[in-house]
């Protein structure tokens, strides 16, 4: 989705803070270096052997990060029990914020990568008042559930369709949800006034932008619509939490009109943010509150942990198409170009 560049590129050995391995296009293909000034690099290596003595060598040569080790190359629940995240959020270390970033990159989300880019939740369910109480448990959404299972009306037709469904193959396991939480269309979908992601939906919507009315142009629209819309689950992305740049049409990008004649430019924000920053810093300040530091990790036992999959994720509510999860298909095992141009 991004032009080739065609130039070298050169990175210090000591700037290398972190390494890991990554999935690619559905393959374990892939490395993601960390540098000492919080930029990454992602690189895909279709060769096993050669991905493996990369990832020995920058770990065994003498110039590198003497930190480093192989060891930061193991599994995630592995090398969340050697770095002591939860540990380190529990006694207040860590904020919220650096928690959830911290989860997303040990699990393998990437800012170089939207098909796996890092996720965070809805915490505010209110988008129609004027002024926000956050000492208020009602303010909140239930970080118990899923996006899915918010609305009860919803939550019904999403279980029917699941009791139901019966695939004659075999091939295809049983959902409630066909679409995602997080995808490459949903985080264009969200940013999709900043470059590189502008390019990347047009790119997506076959060279044009989609139509206006299907485009991100409310704080409150989109809520309505991943609450209560049969095809739209989507949760957010970190900006909302600390980047006011992507609400604003700074580069004048011509989004088109919706069908009641509105032009769309800058993101429309709720009544009790007067500014992208208001909302920004509001929306943070929810993230870090007592409510939400007391109930953030069911929201990470469906992301992150055991309601990922199996059983407690069927009791939660919480499964969703069969694709959408890692080791469902062996991309390199389908013969068809068409099939796995599809899966892909």
């Amino acid at each position: 989705m991004y032009a080739e560049l065609s130039r070298d590129a050169l990175w210090q050995l000591s700037d290398i803070q972190q390494i890991h391995f990554r999935r690619y296009m559905m393959r374990g293909s892939a490395l993601e270096i960390f540098f000492r000034d919080r930029t990454s690099v992602l690189l895909n290596i279709s060769n096993k052997k050669a991905l493996m003595q990369l990832a020995w060598k920058l770990t065994s040569l003498p110039a590198a990060n003497h930190q480093l080790a192989l060891s930061d190359l193991r599994p995630p629940p592995v090398l969340m029990r050697r770095l002591g995240l939860t540990e380190r959020w529990q006694r207040g270390e860590l904020s919220n914020f650096d928690y959830l970033m911290s989860l997303n990159t040990v699990a393998g989300r990437s800012y170089n990568d939207l098909s796996q880019y890092p996720v965070f939740p809805w915490v505010i369910r209110d988008y129609t008042s004027k002024w926000l109480d956050l000492q208020n448990p009602k303010t909140y959404r239930d970080l118990s559930r899923p996006m899915g299972a918010l609305s009860e009306k919803r939550l019904r037709q999403f279980i029917e369709r699941y009791e139901s469904f019966e695939d004659p193959t075999g091939r295809i396991k049983k959902f409630h949800y066909g679409t995602h939480y997080s995808s490459a269309a949903s985080v264009a979908y969200y940013l999709i006034r900043m470059e590189p992601f502008a390019s990347v939906h047009i790119s997506l919507q076959s060279g044009k932008f989609d139509h206006a009315d299907r485009q991100f142009h409310s704080i409150a629209d989109t809520w309505n619509s991943c609450t209560t819309s049969s095809g739209d689950v989507k949760e957010l992305t970190p900006e909302f939490f600390y980047m006011p740049e992507f609400l604003i049409n700074h580069n004048g990008l011509n989004l088109g009109r919706k069908q009641d004649g509105t032009r769309l430019n800058d993101v429309k924000l709720p009544p009790w943010a007067t500014t992208p920053e208001e909302f920004i810093r509001i929306n943070r300040q929810a993230l870090e509150s007592e409510h939400v530091s007391a109930n953030l990790h069911k929201w990470i036992d469906l992301i992150f942990g055991f309601k990922q999959r199996g059983a407690e994720a069927a009791k939660a509510h919480n499964v969703f198409y069969y694709l959408t999860y890692e080791g469902a298909v062996n991309i390199d095992a389908v013969q068809d170009p068409l099939e796995r141009a599809s899966i892909e």
